[in-house]
């Protein structure tokens, strides 16, 4: 088994809030993440656009870090 490299670092990300109600925007990025109904969960490698596009809906997702 290989060590792990810091690029191979990813973050678990749930929908938890509703984009109904939400500008266009909000709701293009939980698509781009991934996300497009509610407890739906990704892994994501963790890199500076995705940490971007978390913050722009942190308050529809719920945020893991994993292993």
């Amino acid at each position: 088994m290989a060590a792990k490299k810091k690029s191979d670092a990813t973050v678990t990300v749930t929908q938890t809030g509703s984009p109904i109600g939400r500008h266009r925007s909000q709701r293009a990025t939980l698509k781009g993440l991934g996300l497009n109904k509610m407890h739906r969960t990704r892994t994501l490698e963790d890199t500076q656009s995705v940490r971007g596009m978390i913050n722009k809906v942190s308050h529809l997702v719920r945020v893991e870090a994993a292993e």
